[in-house]
């Protein structure tokens, strides 16, 4: 339109001043081979555009025309520029890749190398990896200082990993990540019913480098109490295939647990009983010691979790258990085996 109107002004849509007149009537017009509205549209998308087909230009007769065009050839620029960037950064946003990557629906409490272990699983459904990739984990929950300072959202960091204490992933297959139940953990002296009556949510932070785009990528996840099951273990889901001879990964059992015999109690209470074991198998030299076979009393009991389909009666079942026990059947050592 302002090409038009330029035109116009300057009279290049006359009759007699139109391209086949204009050198008989000795006649510049502001652009040469201008006939019309369209041949003005045409003539502004050469030059936003850059295209130049030759046939049509500017003259030194309008100096209007001369400042119109600079300005759309540099707002051409400009314009494909930002077209350009936008559409890269709308293909490699690191939102889009967060979304293929997965969490377990639940984390897990079970015994492993005689501690009990909190445990999460996390996967990648692409085919392009997590370059650099590392998983960190906090507890939030309340907490009331010596001074009497109540902290409703106080973080506090646990100890995850692969093998529990590296945060450090390997991440090309879906895999688990460890909590030791320690004396560092703050779950050491929650117990199956404590663990449901405790208020407190853990986050996961899975971080990483995009492989295709180099862009760095978060993905977090949470769990709550309740979606936390104590005496359930992740079935495998990588498996090897003699047919392809390699590894194959059946995504269908990702959230897939498998109930397991675990000690109901806290990790406190099973590294004293374990502690109370060897005390009573070894004496004060190191060597094994004679154990008589009749029940001795132990500081705690060990509870195995039944295979029941809900918590409270698995609860029930520990309370029980408490009532009517007190100590625990340790077999006697055959003096032919010291």
């Amino acid at each position: 339109m302002i090409w038009w109107l330029i035109a116009f002004t300057h009279g290049d849509f006359e009759e007699h001043h139109l391209p086949p007149f204009q050198i008989e009537n000795n006649w510049t017009p502001c652009v040469y081979n201008i006939f019309s509205f369209t041949s003005c549209f045409l003539f502004s998308i050469e030059t936003q555009h850059t295209i130049g087909y030759g046939s049509r230009s500017t003259t030194e007769e309008c100096p209007e025309a001369i400042f119109i065009m600079c300005i759309q050839s540099i707002a051409g620029v400009m314009i494909q520029a930002f077209m350009v960037g936008i559409v890269f950064a709308k293909m490699t946003r690191p939102k889009q890749r967060t979304q293929t990557l997965l969490f377990s629906r639940n984390a897990v409490i079970y015994q492993r190398d005689g501690e009990l272990c909190l445990m999460f699983r996390v996967g990648d459904m692409r085919k392009s990896h997590i370059i650099g990739a590392s998983v960190r984990a906090q507890i939030i929950r309340s907490r009331t200082t010596k001074e009497g300072e109540i902290l409703s959202q106080h973080q506090q960091e646990l100890v995850v990993g692969t093998d529990g204490e590296n945060g450090d992933l390997f991440f090309i297959w879906p895999t688990t990540i460890i909590h030791r139940i320690n004396e560092s953990s703050p779950f050491f002296d929650m117990s199956a019913e404590d663990m449901l009556t405790e208020r407190f949510e853990v986050v996961l932070i899975l971080e990483g480098t995009i492989e295709s785009t180099g862009q760095t990528t978060q993905a977090r996840s949470s769990y709550l109490p309740q979606e936390i099951l104590w005496g359930h273990r992740f079935d495998p889901m990588v498996s090897y295939s003699k047919e392809r001879q390699g590894y194959e990964v059946d995504y269908s059992l990702f959230n897939s647990t498998t109930q397991v015999d675990t000690p109901l109690c806290s990790g406190k209470d099973l590294a004293e009983f374990y502690k109370a074991q060897d005390d009573l198998r070894h004496g004060t030299d190191g060597s094994l010691k004679k154990v008589p076979s009749e029940p001795k009393s132990a500081p705690i009991i060990l509870n195995m979790l039944p295979q029941a389909d809900n918590t409270d009666f698995l609860i029930h079942q520990e309370r029980s258990s408490q009532k009517s026990s007190k100590h625990i059947d340790i077999p006697s050592i055959d003096d032919s085996e010291i």
